[in-house]
């Protein structure tokens, strides 16, 4: 490396970012990425380990070259970071401001200090890749004649589709809802990625030769035995977006809402829509159900709502605040985190568990339950410690189940899809490494419909990946 002491001489810094009293005044971005020097700097810190188990199975679901770009920045050669940056992730901007960074987890550097800001360097070389317009389309210099339709455009979707194109394969991305991204658009509120980033890389893969249609709703608009028709492979990316069921006396009550209604309905005003009915949270008492990335996105969003006061239940123990002996490294641990929304406001709970919501007139008024003790999977109730706290708005952000069930489902059942036993598409078929075929010939698939709800670094991995057997696969028919 090039400052070989770097590590013993530098300490690890933060994104700067905007105090909490403006930042929930507007929608806005408020981290920014590092300047030049300090990128340098936080370089320097990568020590250039014997094995980076930053990278590969332990860290980087996408394998990003680490090591490499950190000396890169180190020794200002910025454009070739971006170059290595790009070979292995075709979207460092998501991950590097939406990823909860495995690959510091697993940082050698991290076993007794604070890890190298791995995040941090990946959004500033992206960054500074863009502000200097050395991201330019790639598109393919002889077309293969073959077309490929792929269901959903979330970060897998997308992923998939750029590296297909850039092989020349004719790609058309078929999405649901009227904007590209998927859960990437609308799951994700726009103070943690505002979507124009989004935007300009779709209009990098429309110059590369992707094409995408929205507003299509496979299963009802156009059947998949259509698509099966018009194209020579399809790549089912459609995420996994049906919501945990919750089986909680008074769920039906109005001001009782899955996390990801609200979520959406707040990106959409964000974006221009009109919404009637909002699901608002100004001037209420709000509980999050949940103490997941959903959650605390809905605590930011309720804190620019101008909630009343936010409380976030968790039927968890309070993590520790350091590693314990069951939770060693390299592993992501299990410990104590405050998200910047959580930094905005909120009562974090613990060992609570909900099991009733109140209503008066048809409405929310509060929710009942009491304390538990977990060990491991099992759940059992404190005596004597029931509460009543009041809620006006009760948010419900327990993860997802699979694909949400739609005819579409129903289809590729009809096709000879099958799914695993927790209803994702299965699509582990095949010898090696190519886990991405389902049992239906010419229909593969990635993403979370595949391996459940998950990261978006496993999201773009799971494109790439399931890009290169479609790619041979067709270019091996080419040469049958």
């Amino acid at each position: 490396m090039g400052k070989i002491t770097g590590f013993k001489e530098y300490r690890r810094a933060p994104l700067p970012k905007d105090p909490v009293e403006s930042r929930v005044k507007h929608y806005k971005e408020f981290e920014k990425s590092f300047d030049n020097e300090t990128a340098r700097i936080q370089g320097a810190r990568c020590m250039d380990c014997g094995v980076p188990f930053c990278q590969g199975d332990t860290g980087c679901p996408v394998d990003n070259l680490i090591p490499e770009w950190n000396d890169l920045v180190y020794r200002g050669r910025w454009k070739e970071a971006l170059e290595n940056l790009h070979s292995t992730n075709n979207f460092p901007e998501f991950t590097g401001m939406l990823c909860p960074a495995p690959c510091e987890s697993s940082c050698v550097l991290g076993i007794n200090e604070p890890p190298v800001a791995i995040k941090a360097m990946e959004r500033t070389i992206i960054d500074r890749g863009f502000e200097e317009g050395w991201v330019e389309p790639r598109p393919p210099r002889v077309l293969t004649g073959r077309t490929i339709g792929i269901i959903g455009s979330g970060p897998a979707g997308l992923a998939a589709a750029q590296q297909l194109a850039r092989a020349g394969h004719d790609v058309t991305i078929y999405e649901r809802e009227d904007r590209i991204g998927g859960l990437l658009r609308y799951g994700i509120p726009d103070f943690k990625m505002e979507k124009w980033r989004i935007d300009r890389r779709f209009e990098q893969l429309k110059i590369e030769g992707v094409k995408c249609k929205t507003g299509v709703n496979v299963g009802i608009d156009i059947t998949i035995e259509e698509l099966r028709e018009k194209h020579d492979a399809l790549i089912l990316a459609m995420g996994a977006e049906e919501p945990r069921k919750v089986e909680i006396p008074g769920k039906e009550l109005e001001g009782v809402h899955f996390a990801m209604d609200y979520l959406v309905q707040q990106n959409r005003v964000v974006a221009g829509d009109t919404i009637e009915d909002q699901i608002d949270a100004k001037d209420k008492h709000v509980i999050v159900i949940g103490g997941g990335d959903t959650g605390s996105d809905c605590i930011g969003t309720a804190n620019r709502q101008g909630a009343k006061s936010i409380t976030q239940m968790d039927y968890n123990p309070a993590p520790p605040k350091e590693r314990g002996p069951n939770d060693p490294w390299p592993l992501y641990p299990k410990i104590y985190r405050t998200s910047t929304s959580q930094e905005e406001g909120v009562n974090r709970e613990w060992s609570l568990h909900s099991k009733e919501f109140v209503g008066k007139n048809g409405r929310i008024v509060a929710v009942r339950g009491n304390k538990v003790e977990k060990e491991g999977r099992k759940i059992t109730d404190v005596p004597n410690s029931d509460f009543e706290i009041p809620a006006d708005l009760v948010l419900i952000a327990i993860g997802f189940t699979g694909p949400r069930q739609t005819p579409l489902l129903k289809q590729l059942q009809n096709a000879g899809v099958e799914f695993d036993d927790r209803g994702n598409i299965q699509a582990t078929f095949g010898i090696g490494g190519d886990h991405f075929k389902t049992s239906a010939p010419g229909i593969y698939a990635c993403g979370d419909v595949r391996r459940g709800q998950s990261i978006i670094v496993w999201a773009i991995s799971e494109g790439r990946k399931c890009a290169d057997i479609v790619h041979r696969e067709l270019q091996a028919r080419v040469g049958s």
